[in-house]
């Protein structure tokens, strides 16, 4: 594990009691409180600094688990994949196109695996969803949208790091969004327009306060979402087709169960899907790829792909104007 902040605390940390294929060996933090203390909870012996994260590297471990701020992805993937280990990265996989890029080549030259962190690609609520819209049962599907909202203090990390380090909603939720909805299509927005809104200056200084987008996809299909570090917690998506229309809610969280409302000729039906640790199931996937040399399927590419249509909506918001990813 390299990183030790919240997630990796409340979420990741705990996770290793529930795997079957993967076993936590070392830790690397900047801050010697939490590794002598999660060390010791965890028993973990391995534990490091960031100017150890080398000697971590060369000490036996297999893998390592990124889970550092968006700007840092880039830098201990690359060094991981040439010291031979494989790498989980946190999403999104980086902060621009060509980081992604380095990091895939990277991982692609000294032959390690790389995944991202997408761990709804494994989630039962989620792959229920796609056979939905996979299965005809929605009919043809012409829309996704989505809210992704919360309230965020003044002196998280989230609003403290600026954009350009990969602060901001857009990079923190709005990644899950268009990830999901270019799973669901099962294409790239060919054409993205976006705004950002911001009512509280002190607050979101150095990143917007929300975001919206609308992607066009081929076959004529929209995507839309809005993400917010300044509103009420809400986490749906929705999957409009032809003949029917499905709700999921939570759309994206760990912490709680996920439902589905079915809509249907006038009728609704509701589908229950219990909580379960997803980043067990997630560590445990990737230690199944690196044990028989299996590509994952949330791979490098898939990361890139969110990072371009991101980039994209940076580029619609500073110059109002619709922006085309065809070619790019």
């Amino acid at each position: 594990m390299v990183g030790l902040g919240h997630l990796a605390q409340v979420a990741i940390l705990p996770a290793f009691a529930n795997t079957t294929k993967s076993k936590l060996t070392a830790l690397v933090s900047g801050d010697a409180r939490k590794l002598a203390g999660l060390g010791d909870k965890y028993g973990v012996q391995g534990r490091y600094t960031y100017e150890q994260y080398e000697k971590c590297l060369a000490d036996g471990v297999d893998a390592v688990y990124l889970v550092l701020p968006n700007h840092l992805h880039k830098e201990y993937t690359v060094r991981a994949a040439k010291a031979g280990v494989h790498v989980l990265c946190e999403k999104p996989l980086a902060v621009t196109e060509a980081e992604c890029e380095e990091m895939i080549r990277a991982a692609e030259e000294n032959k390690v695996r790389l995944m991202v962190a997408y761990r709804l690609h494994l989630e039962e609520s989620t792959l229920q969803a796609m056979d939905a819209v996979q299965g005809g049962s929605l009919g043809e599907v012409r829309i996704f949208s989505s809210d992704f909202t919360q309230q965020v203090s003044e002196n998280n990390v989230r609003v403290t790091m600026p954009v350009g380090e990969g602060g901001g909603p857009v990079y923190d939720m709005g990644v899950y969004c268009i990830n999901a909805a270019r799973n669901f299509f099962r294409s790239e927005p060919i054409r993205i327009f976006a705004v950002s809104a911001n009512h509280e200056g002190p607050r979101f200084g150095k990143t917007e306060e929300m975001v919206s987008a609308v992607m066009h996809f081929p076959g004529e299909r929209l995507a839309t979402f809005t993400c917010s570090f300044g509103a009420a917690d809400v986490d749906h998506y929705s999957l409009i087709g032809a003949g029917a229309a499905l709700t999921a809610s939570p759309g994206y969280g760990y912490s709680s169960a996920h439902k589905h409302l079915l809509i249907s000729n006038g009728t609704t039906e509701v589908r229950h899907f219990p909580k379960v640790d997803q980043f067990a199931t997630q560590l445990d996937y990737f230690s199944d790829c690196v044990l028989h040399g299996k590509q994952p399927g949330p791979s490098g590419a898939e990361g890139l792909a969110d990072v371009r249509v991101i980039e994209a909506i940076y580029q619609s918001i500073r110059s109002g104007k619709v922006v085309s990813l065809k070619g790019r």
